[in-house]
């Protein structure tokens, strides 16, 4: 099987699409949405409705098919008309259970939408490379493909047939992804970084080669050799796409894979630098702290102290 680093970054994340609910609406309507600290997501499945994002100076229109992705914690108001004092959302889905509501008669528009559910150590990796938002229009070269994921999670809703709850979240997280790639194929105008790395097709074979085999020592000159690019010319590109080195890039999804490797109490950060490479364990612990700040050790002290925070709120929520 062919390597794929963007389902590398998704694995690493543990990123989880959910669907977690929708509306329908008729005549004149407009709802708030509250900011959360959540990657959310939603799709126009019929109709149209204007998008009013807070820190966008316009609001947006959106049509039947249209889906958007919103990746910091800001507030958004969806409207049938702009001049409508828009309702609090939180009192229209209050209620134990309650994921469904209709505004007016209900027939003119119809709504679903979700959020992501993320690792809470290794998640930033995702939303840290994302834009604020995202705006995939029916009209992208996805759109079939929206439109049938679409119809078949309204169909799943609705249908009640057996396996629906499977399938639905196996539909919603392909309906992420499908946002995602439709995002990458705008990789030109993205910043630097990994997320335009992992959509450039021309240092796609040396990517695919570090994340084959992180532990190997690879080398500049194959890594260009790959590519069929020069030694120089790969390095250039590499950084200006990726932000980083090539050979940096490299370390740092080395350190991103320790930092999965170390949650596991019983493998002994012995184990965990030979995994990736290195000769010793003062190696990959010089490593580790000079690109993630802090020893192997510690790192994984603070991971003991995160899980039982967790697992409070957990417990009292």
């Amino acid at each position: 099987m062919i390597v794929d680093p963007f389902s590398d970054v998704l694995t690493l994340t543990n990123a989880e699409a959910v669907l977690t609910g929708g509306f329908t609406a008729g005549g004149a309507w407009a709802i708030r949405f509250p900011a959360r600290d959540k990657i959310k997501f939603f799709a126009v499945v019929k109709g149209r409705c204007w998008v009013t994002l807070e820190g966008e100076p316009e609001p947006v229109l959106f049509e039947t098919g249209d889906v958007g992705l919103l990746a910091r914690p800001r507030t958004f108001v969806l409207a049938s008309d702009l001049s409508v004092t828009p309702v609090d959302a939180m009192s229209l889905f209050s209620g134990a259970g309650r994921t469904l509501a209709t505004l007016g008669s209900g027939d003119e528009f119809a709504h679903i939408g979700g959020h992501v559910l993320l690792d809470p150590v290794r998640g930033g990796l995702l939303a840290d490379i994302l834009p604020p938002w995202i705006h995939a229009k029916a009209a992208s070269p996805q759109a079939a493909i929206f439109r049938w994921l679409l119809d078949r999670l309204i169909d799943e809703r609705d249908a009640g047939q057996p396996g629906a709850q499977l399938a639905s979240a196996q539909l919603t997280q392909l309906l992420f992804i499908e946002i995602l790639r439709s995002h990458l194929n705008a990789s030109s105008l993205m910043p630097a970084g990994w997320l335009r790395a992992l959509a450039e097709p021309r240092i796609a074979p040396a990517l695919r080669l570090m994340h084959g085999d992180p532990a190997r020592a690879w080398h500049l000159e194959e890594l260009a050799q790959a590519c069929a690019m020069s030694r120089t010319s790969f390095a250039f590109h590499f950084r200006t796409v990726a932000g980083v080195a090539p050979l940096t890039y490299l370390t740092e999804w080395r350190m991103r894979l320790a930092e999965r490797a170390l949650r596991e109490e019983r493998t002994t950060v012995a184990v965990v630098a030979r995994s990736l490479g290195y000769k010793s364990e003062s190696a990959f612990s010089n490593a580790f702290k000079r690109v993630k700040g802090n020893s192997p050790t510690a790192y994984r002290a603070s991971l003991a102290g995160l899980n039982e925070v967790l697992a409070n709120a957990t417990e009292f929520s």
